[in-house]
């Protein structure tokens, strides 16, 4: 699909106007097994990592090809002293040398009324080395700052980098922005000096990804509760200013499954996203701008 979307950049004073073509094609899809449901995907230096809550929640690492995934072997449990510690992994927030964070979002009851949000800051090194989280977990932050869940993501805002999350659910769902020198310090996320800014977003957010090159959030979600694949590309500047998300586009993919998780891997055209689902639940996207 081929979407013309207007942007406003407000420069100097002046509004100047120009046109973003977006275009989202899924390219090629295939099974990739022994993940549980698949609930994401992090890229990086050349390595796909792919995670989901298998009989523990857990993580293998794949070589991207043109429209294949070649897997190394490697494979890294989120477990300590063999005990499942994030059983339902939901984001793994990256960059630099900044703390890696991982979230864990748990339902607690079939409505979806009650969750358990963790977010462990942990030692990423370590992690890979022993494939374990034994003697890598840095902090448990309760992430009672969220309304439902959380998927850590780090995006820059004004040359300084934050953690952003966000919500599942129906109602009340916001993006949030945490100062990750003071996150790694806390037990929870109403601490003072965690929350640095929040906006107000649309329902069913399972995964956040950012793309520094255009300075825009893309919330990965579904169009009805665990079913169908939308994305949605947001303005992060003038989305805090506003207080509620500036969506720059809205994409929807008439795909049944759930939606989980999105990268870019090499590039902003060339990605992966990943499903729940037990068979094509890894598709090649394209994207246009």
């Amino acid at each position: 699909m081929k979407l013309i979307v207007a942007v406003v950049i407000l420069s100097g004073g002046l509004l100047s106007f120009f046109r973003v073509n977006v275009g989202v094609k899924i390219q090629h899809s295939l099974t990739v097994d022994s993940l549980g449901a698949c609930q994401g995907a992090h890229y990086e230096q050349g390595k796909l990592y792919l995670y989901g809550d298998r009989e523990t929640g857990m993580m293998r690492e794949y070589i991207p090809g043109t429209d294949s995934l070649l897997y190394t072997g490697r494979e890294y449990a989120f477990t300590e002293n063999g005990k499942d510690v994030i059983n339902h992994p939901t984001g793994i927030a990256r960059h630099g040398a900044l703390p890696v964070f991982i979230g864990n979002s748990i339902r607690l009851n079939k409505e979806g009324t009650a969750w358990k949000a963790v977010i462990y800051c942990i030692n990423w090194e370590g992690f890979l080395q022993t494939h374990t989280l034994d003697g890598n977990i840095k902090k448990v932050i309760d992430d009672d700052a969220c309304i439902q869940g959380t998927r850590p993501e780090y995006v820059e805002y004004n040359g300084q980098w934050y953690v952003a999350t966000a919500d599942y659910g129906n109602h009340g769902n916001e993006v949030r922005l945490y100062h990750p020198g003071r996150l790694q310090n806390v037990s929870n996320t109403k601490e003072d000096g965690v929350l640095f800014k929040k906006f107000t977003c649309g329902p069913w957010v399972q995964n956040l990804h950012w793309i520094p090159e255009k300075k825009v959030l893309v919330l990965i979600q579904n169009q009805v509760e665990g079913r169908k694949w939308r994305f949605t590309f947001v303005n992060l500047e003038t989305s805090i200013a506003a207080g509620k998300a500036d969506i720059i586009k809205e994409i929807d993919i008439d795909k049944p499954d759930e939606l989980e998780g999105f990268t870019f891997l090499n590039s902003s055209q060339e990605g992966v996203a990943v499903t729940s689902s037990a068979k094509n639940n890894v598709h090649f996207i394209n994207v246009n701008w």
